[in-house]
């Protein structure tokens, strides 16, 4: 790990005001990014304002969300997300099948017209940082406008959490073995 989240008995009143929100919310803790960005509490706390609307308060399912949320941290290699995220995604429906697939690099068999086209779009905004007019109007009908609206804010929220595990190395937590080759 190249930074440390800081000392949680040693928390300055700003970054002690904003770990306890976090902690006080539905996560219920504060680890991993949301820990390390607590050395900037105002970082911490827009970050979480905004994890926290995606998580818990999006107008897109949460199986269709971690479908998302495993595309794109798989996009990353960024082993953090995807371990806490696989199990999140198995209760929220998603098929273990589909989750190796993703894991695997490979598309994933996704059953359901509204799973493909959230796969679909994350892929491709992240590989060509845009959508084609297929894949928006298919997010358009599988979602809404208001889904589709969220789910950028989803792929967002998400590509920062993986970016800040990929820079600063945070690892798995101790006994947990990487799920991702090379």
């Amino acid at each position: 790990m190249r930074l440390a989240a800081p000392d949680l008995d040693n928390l300055d009143p700003e970054q002690k005001r904003v770990h306890d929100v976090i902690a006080g919310g539905p996560r219920g803790r504060v680890r991993g990014p949301l820990a390390l960005w607590l050395r900037r509490p105002h970082l911490a706390e827009a970050a979480q304002n905004m994890g926290q609307y995606c998580r818990y308060g999006s107008s897109v399912a949460p199986r269709l969300s971690e479908i998302a949320i495993l595309a794109l941290v798989r996009l990353w290699n960024a082993e953090l997300p995807w371990y806490a995220h696989k199990a999140e995604a198995l209760k929220a429906g998603l098929e273990p099948d589909v989750i190796e697939a993703i894991r695997l690099g490979q598309e994933p068999q996704i059953a359901d017209a509204a799973g493909r086209a959230v796969y679909r779009f994350t892929i491709e905004i992240y590989n060509e940082r845009k959508v084609s007019d297929e894949t928006y109007a298919a997010a358009i009908e599988a979602i809404g406008s208001d889904g589709v609206v969220d789910l950028v804010g989803i792929i967002g929220y998400y590509s920062l959490v993986a970016m800040t595990v990929n820079t600063f190395e945070l690892p798995l937590p101790e006994g947990v073995s990487p799920d991702f080759s090379g």
